[in-house]
C-alpha cells in the first residue's frame, strides 16, 4: 500500500473512532410541534452525572431497589375528540422514565421502572382490541419485574402518539391518519370497549391538563433497527450485547433493489462478497473478519444449503453477528454468523405486487400478500411468489429462478402459537471464471474481454439447476408474562445437477486454456430442531433473563460425479469444440452426521446500567464418511465447549461500553499419519468497542477486535499424503458503522474495515501471508433522501459507494486482485399506493474483480446495469 493511502485511512480511522462519542455528547432531542421527537431528552456532557469511580458505587448507581418502583394501579381507555387516550393510573406519574420506539406498525413505550398492580397486588394484563379506526390492538402489560410495556398496533402504519402529565397519572394521546380523515368534528365520540377486569371509561381529561412538550409519530419503515434476537436468541436492544452486530433492514432491501444476498451484505463492514456475479452462479459465498461464510442460518436455525440460489423477496432483514457464536448456534464459521429472518404474516390485508425490467435481459416479478384467515384473526397468513429470468453480462450466461414461499400462523388460545412455514426454489444458472493472466495480470496478447465464457453456447456444457425444499413449524407458548417455551423445526431437501467446464492449466503461449468437462448430482436431506425455555427472574435487586435450550440436527448427502479432459480453447480467438477426452474417473461418495447442542446463557442486569452475559454450549457430533464405489466405510466423533463472556457499561444512556471474550469450534474430519482423530478446529475472539444511540432514529458502533483461529489442517512436513493440525491465521481489526435517519427524510447506512488477516502458523504456506480475498480497507456508504412535503413529496434519490481495497488472490500470494471503487444511485417515485424505481450499478462501469479462487478462476464483477421496477402496494 503506498504511504498517501496509508495515511488517508488513518486519518479515516480516527475520525471514525471518535466520531460517536462526539455526536452522542452534542446530541439534544428537539421538541417541535408537530415533528417527530423522541421520548427522553438527552443530556449536555455538563448535565451528566459523572459515572462510579469505584467497584461499590458502580453496582449502587443504577439498581431501582423495589421501593422506587412506581406502581400503577389502573389502566383506562377513553375517548375524546382525537381519538382515544390510554391513562396509566399512578400517584406517582412524574417519576416515571419512557423509552419508545417503532417496529412496523406498531408502536412501543417501555416504562422500566414501575409495575402493573391491581389494588390487590395481583398482576395483571391490559388489551383493547379495535379502540379507533386505524388500531388493531391497545396492550399494557408487565414486559419484566420492573418494566411496563405499552404497545399500539396499527393497521397500515404507526398511530401518532402525544403525552399528557396529570394529576390522575401518565396519558398517551392516540390518533391516526384514518380517523382524522373519517371523523367530522361534530360526530360523536368512538366507544372504547374496555376489558372485564378493568375500570369503566370516566370522562376525558380536563382540557386545562398541561400537554408534555412532546409528539411521537410512528415510521414504519427505516434505516435503524434497534433489537435483533441472533445476538441472544432473545429480543434483545442492540445496545445491551456485548458483540457487534449489524441489521440491513427491509427499507434498506428495498431501496438497492436487493435480491441476492451477496449485494446485502455489501453494507456490512468486514464482510466481502467471494463467489458469484448475476448470471454466474447463484451461490451466496463471503468472508466474515477475514474467515469464508457460505451457509446463513434461518430464522436462528441451521441451513447447510442456506446460500444456494438464494432469493431475498421473502426476507424481511439481514442480521449480521460478527466474530465466534459457537455457544449459540454450534458448529459454524469463526469470523460470524448471518442469519436471515423470514417475512411473517400481518394481521391486517396487505397486497403488493413488483415488476422489474433491467439490462441484458432482466426480467423479474413479484408478488407479496398477507392477512387473516379469519374475522378474530386467529389466523393468519403470507405468500411470497417471486420469479427471475435474466441473461447476463457473461456470453451464454443465463439465470433463472422461481420462489413459491407460504407462512402460516395460528393463536391456539390466549398464549400459544404455531407457524407453519415452507419454501419450494427452483433455480437454473451457470458458473464461469477466467483466468488471472489477460485480466488481473498482463498477457503479452492482450487483454481477455470480461464477458467471455471459455464453456461457450451450449448449455449442456455449463448449467447448474437445483431444486430446494423447506418444510418447518415454530410453536411459542407462554407460561406467565415471565416464561416461555419455543420449539421450531425444519426439514430441507436439495436436489443439484451441474455440468461445467473448467480451466485446468494454460499453455506457455499464454492464450490456449486446457480445460476440464465435469457432470455430477448431489442429493441432501437436512432436519434440525431446537427447543428453547426463555425465563426472567430477579435475585434481589439482580435482574436475569435466562435461556436454556437444545438442538438436535441430522445432515445427509449423496453426490455422483465424473470428469473428462476437454479440448482447449484459444482465449483471444475463441472456438468452441464440445469433444470430450479421457475419462478421470467417477466419483460416488455418502455422508451423514448427527449433533446434539445444550445450551444455557443468562443476561444479568447487576443494575440498570451494568450488563453481563455469560453463556457455555456443549456440543457432540458423529460423522460417517463413505465411498460407495470402494465399499469403504468410516465414522468419526467428537465434541466441544463454547464458552461466551461479555459485559456491558452504560456510564450515560446512549452510551454502552463492552468488551467480550467468546470461541467457536468447526469439525476436522480425518486422522493423522499415527491414526490420532482430529481436533475440532477452534477459534477465539477478543473483542471491545462502544456503541452509541445518536438518537431515537440513528446509531453506531464501533468495534477493535482481535480474533485466532487455531488447530488448522497443514501438510505433514515428514508424510506428505497426511495432514497434522498445527496451523494458525490471526485476523484482528477495526471496524465502524452507522444507520438510521440523519434529518427528515434523509436515511444513511455505512461503515468502514479495517482487517488485517495474517497465516501465523503453516507447514504449507509461509507464515506473513495474508489470507486470500480479505483487503486490508473497505467502506460502504448508502444514502437516501426523499422529499417530505410540496408538490415533489414522494420523489428521493439515493447513492451508494463501495470501496473494496487491494487483496490477495491465493494463500501462496502468488497475485493481488486490484482494489476498486464501485458508485450505484437510485431515484424513486412513490404516490399513494404506486412506487417506481430506477437503480443504476456501478454508474462509471469500473472494471473490476469480485474475487478469486486461483490463478485460473477470477470473477469478474458486474459492469453498468440499469434496472427499472414499478411496484403496488396496499
Amino acid at each position: 500500500m503506498k504511504s498517501q493511502e496509508l495515511s488517508s485511512n488513518i486519518w479515516l480511522w480516527l475520525v471514525m473512532s471518535f466520531l460517536p462519542l462526539l455526536m452522542a455528547q452534542s446530541v439534544r432531542a428537539e421538541v417541535k410541534q408537530n415533528e417527530p421527537a423522541v421520548i427522553t431528552t438527552i443530556k449536555q456532557l455538563s448535565e451528566i452525572e459523572c459515572p462510579a469511580t469505584n467497584v461499590s458505587e458502580l453496582f449502587s448507581q443504577s439498581s431501582t431497589p423495589a421501593s422506587e418502583i412506581v406502581q400503577v394501579t389502573a389502566v383506562k381507555a377513553n375517548p375524546t375528540a382525537k381519538g382515544v387516550e390510554v391513562i396509566l393510573q399512578t400517584t406517582k406519574g412524574e417519576q416515571l422514565k419512557i423509552t419508545n420506539r417503532s417496529a412496523g406498525n406498531s408502536f412501543i413505550a417501555d416504562i422500566p421502572n414501575a409495575q402493573l398492580r391491581l389494588p390487590s397486588g395481583e398482576a395483571f394484563t391490559f388489551r383493547s382490541e379495535k379502540p379507533l379506526v386505524g388500531v388493531t390492538e391497545i396492550t399494557v402489560t408487565n414486559f419484566d419485574a420492573n418494566t411496563i410495556r405499552v404497545t399500539v398496533t396499527g393497521e397500515a402504519s404507526s398511530p401518532t402518539v402525544e403525552l399528557f402529565d396529570s394529576d390522575e397519572g401518565l396519558i398517551f394521546g392516540l390518533t391516526t391518519a384514518e380517523f382524522t380523515a373519517q371523523q367530522p368534528p361534530t360526530q360523536p365520540k368512538p366507544q372504547v370497549e374496555q376489558p372485564a377486569n378493568q375500570t369503566q371509561p370516566q370522562q376525558p381529561s380536563a382540557p386545562d391538563d398541561q400537554p408534555i412538550e412532546l409528539l411521537v409519530t410512528g415510521e414504519k419503515d427505516g434505516y435503524s433497527v434497534p433489537d435483533a434476537t441472533t445476538g441472544t436468541k432473545t429480543d434483545t436492544p442492540l445496545r445491551d450485547i456485548p458483540q457487534s452486530i449489524q441489521v440491513v433492514p427491509q427499507q434498506v432491501l428495498r431501496d438497492q433493489q436487493v435480491t441476492r444476498l451477496n449485494d446485502a451484505l455489501r453494507n456490512v463492514p468486514g464482510v466481502i462478497t467471494t463467489l458469484g456475479t448475476p448470471g454466474n452462479s447463484e451461490q451466496s459465498s463471503f468472508t466474515i473478519r477475514g474467515f469464508e461464510n457460505e451457509n446463513p442460518l434461518r430464522n436462528g436455525l441451521a441451513d447447510p444449503v442456506g446460500g444456494r440460489s438464494l432469493e431475498l423477496s421473502n426476507i424481511e432483514r439481514v442480521e449480521v453477528l460478527k466474530g465466534p457464536a459457537s455457544a449459540l448456534f454450534g458448529n459454524g464459521s469463526p469470523g460470524g454468523t448471518v442469519n436471515l429472518i423470514t417475512k411473517q404474516p400481518l394481521a391486517t390485508p396487505y397486497y403488493a405486487l413488483e415488476a422489474t425490467v433491467g439490462s441484458y435481459s432482466y426480467y423479474r416479478s413479484a408478488v407479496d400478500l398477507s392477512g387473516p384467515l379469519n374475522d378474530e384473526k386467529t389466523g393468519l397468513y403470507r405468500l411470497n411468489v417471486s420469479y427471475k429470468d435474466a441473461g447476463s453480462f457473461i456470453d451464454f450466461a443465463h439465470d433463472k429462478n422461481l420462489l413459491i414461499a407460504p407462512v402460516f400462523s395460528f393463536a391456539i388460545g390466549e398464549r400459544t402459537k404455531l407457524s407453519l412455514e415452507g419454501e419450494y426454489i427452483s433455480a437454473d444458472t451457470n458458473r464461469v471464471t477466467l483466468p488471472a493472466v489477460g485480466t488481473v495480470l498482463p498477457n503479452p496478447n492482450g487483454k481477455i474481454p470480461r464477458n467471455l465464457n471459455i464453456s461457450g453456447p451450449d448449455r449442456n456444457d455449463n448449467y447448474v439447476h437445483e431444486d430446494i425444499g423447506r418444510i418447518g413449524y415454530s410453536l411459542e407458548h407462554k407460561f406467565s408474562d415471565n416464561w416461555s417455551l419455543k420449539n421450531s423445526f425444519r426439514a430441507i431437501f436439495y436436489h443439484f445437477d451441474i455440468g461445467l467446464i473448467r480451466g485446468t492449466s494454460l499453455d506457455p503461449d499464454n492464450r490456449t486454456l486446457n480445460r476440464l468437462f465435469g457432470q455430477g448430482q448431489f442429493n441432501d436431506e437436512a432436519y434440525n430442531m431446537a427447543t428453547d425455555i426463555i425465563g426472567k427472574f430477579s435475585t434481589g435487586s439482580i435482574q436475569h433473563q435466562l435461556l436454556f435450550g437444545f438442538d438436535l440436527s441430522r445432515f445427509s448427502y449423496e453426490s455422483f460425479f465424473t470428469a473428462n479432459n476437454a479440448a482447449p480453447i484459444d482465449l483471444f480467438n475463441p472456438v468452441y469444440d464440445r469433444s470430450i477426452g479421457a475419462d478421470l474417473g467417477p466419483q460416488n461418495l455418502s455422508s451423514l452426521t448427527d449433533a446434539l447442542g445444550i445450551y444455557v446463557q443468562d443476561q444479568i442486569a447487576l443494575s440498570e446500567n451494568l450488563k453481563l452475559l455469560l453463556g457455555v454450549r456443549f456440543d457432540a457430533f458423529k460423522q460417517t464418511d463413505g465411498d460407495l464405489l470402494a465399499n469403504t466405510e468410516s465414522s468419526q466423533s467428537g465434541d466441544a465447549f463454547s464458552p461466551r463472556f461479555g459485559i456491558v457499561y452504560q456510564p450515560i444512556k446512549p452510551i454502552s461500553l463492552y468488551a467480550s471474550y467468546s470461541r467457536s469450534f468447526t469439525p476436522s474430519i480425518g486422522r493423522s499419519f499415527d491414526g490420532s482423530l482430529f481436533e475440532p478446529e477452534r477459534a477465539t475472539q477478543y473483542e471491545v468497542g462502544v456503541k452509541a444511540d445518536l438518537n431515537e432514529r440513528i446509531s453506531t458502533t464501533l468495534a477493535f477486535y482481535n480474533l485466532t483461529r487455531s488447530n488448522v489442517l497443514t501438510e505433514d512436513p515428514n508424510n506428505q499424503d497426511f495432514s497434522i493440525q498445527t496451523g494458525e491465521q490471526r485476523s484482528r481489526g477495526i471496524e465502524f458503522n452507522i444507520g438510521g435517519e440523519i434529518l427528515p427524510g434523509l436515511n444513511v447506512i455505512a461503515g468502514y474495515a479495517y482487517t488485517d488477516a495474517t497465516i501465523t502458523k503453516d507447514e504449507t504456506y509461509t507464515p506473513g501471508n495474508l489470507l486470500n480475498n480479505v483487503p486490508k480497507n473497505s467502506f460502504n456508504l448508502w444514502t437516501k433522501y426523499e422529499i417530505q412535503s410540496g408538490s415533489l413529496k414522494g420523489l428521493g434519490l439515493g447513492l451508494g459507494l463501495f470501496y473494496v481495497g487491494e487483496r490477495q488472490a491465493d494463500l501462496e500470494n502468488s497475485f493481488q486482485l486490484p482494489s476498486y471503487f464501485r458508485t450505484d444511485a437510485a431515484i424513486f417515485y412513490k404516490q399513494g399506493h404506486l412506487r417506481t424505481q430506477i437503480n443504476f450499478r456501478n454508474l462509471f462501469d469500473v472494471d473490476y474483480f469480485e474475487s478469486a479462487r486461483s490463478i485460473l478462476r477470477v470473477y469478474p464483477g458486474e459492469p453498468f446495469t440499469v434496472q427499472g421496477t414499478i411496484s403496488w402496494e396496499l
